[in-house]
């Protein structure tokens, strides 16, 4: 009984070798052909006719094509583990490149990429346009402040996005106050943009001359009406205010006497016209020496 016992004790344990055995050979099997799977993969990707070799940039204004390329070759070199080709069609980094252009250059809004085929490679570059100035926090009391104040070109939604070079004269419409993030790279006052842009399209129907816009101590809005901005004319109004309405009561009041008549004669004069109370608009010339006139609309 004990020898029948350690027969099959030693027969089992053969049986569970040769199992552990085919088990090893199948792991060793899949290995090999695992790697072989990769080495030839990575032989592939390697193939003249599915690598880009090509690559041309369209659409950039400004920014110099190669700042750009320099962006591109540094993604684009090298392999992924070692054995894949970074300008494999197939894996070419489009979404770090783009991500890293974004980065760098604020004045680029948008990065794509069109594949005519698996050798060449068109990356398209939509530059923001500038449309405006933001120059600061606050105004700038003297000329010598204003041409060493650094300004920021802004899109037409506010987006102020890369350093603009000093314009003598009024080129642009100026913007001065807080952003709502760093610079470049942020939005100027997002909440009030559109009712801002309302009332400077407005003034300029009125056949008035607005320069530049700021807040100020209140946080009240100001509009200049010519480059005197802190001693010439300017439009006064609060933020929060009905824009539709605010346009109605000036243009009533450029069309009411006296002011129609002194705003015709002495305007160059003029040093406010304030909109923040309602149907009462309130003005005041250099000339005079009372406090400011009240005109009901």
């Amino acid at each position: 009984m004990k020898k029948k016992d350690v027969l099959s004790s030693k027969r089992l344990e053969e049986l569970k070798r040769k199992k552990r055995r085919r088990l090893r050979n199948k792991i060793l099997i899949f290995i090999l052909i695992f790697v072989a799977f990769f080495v030839g993969l990575s032989f592939l990707s390697k193939w003249q006719k599915i690598n880009i070799n090509q690559v041309t940039i369209s659409g950039n204004k400004v920014i110099d094509a190669g700042k750009i390329r320099e962006v591109i070759d540094s993604n684009a070199n090298g392999k992924y583990l070692w054995l894949f080709p970074k300008t494999n069609f197939l894996l070419y980094p489009e979404k770090k490149i783009r991500a890293e252009l974004l980065q760098n250059y604020k004045r680029i809004k948008e990065v794509s990429f069109n594949n005519e085929n698996a050798n060449s490679l068109e990356i398209l570059i939509s530059e923001y346009d500038g449309k405006y100035l933001w120059c600061g926090t606050s105004i700038s009391v003297s000329k010598s402040d204003t041409e060493n104040n650094k300004c920021y070109f802004m899109d037409p939604d506010g987006y102020i996005f890369a350093e603009a070079p000093y314009f003598s004269g009024e080129v642009y419409f100026k913007f001065y106050g807080k952003n709502d993030g760093n610079l470049p790279g942020s939005y100027f006052l997002k909440d009030y943009w559109d009712n801002i842009i309302f009332l400077k399209n407005n003034l300029e129907q009125l056949k008035l001359e607005p320069t530049a816009f700021w807040l100020d101590e209140n946080n009240d809005g100001n509009m200049a009406l010519s480059a005197e901005l802190v001693t010439g004319p300017r439009i006064i109004f609060k933020m929060n205010s009905d824009f539709n309405k605010l346009v109605e009561n000036l243009q009533t009041a450029l069309t009411t006497e006296p002011l129609q008549s002194e705003f015709k004669d002495k305007y160059s004069s003029l040093l406010y016209i304030d909109l923040r109370f309602g149907n009462k608009i309130y003005y005041k010339f250099s000339t005079e020496n009372t406090v400011s006139e009240e005109l009901s609309t």
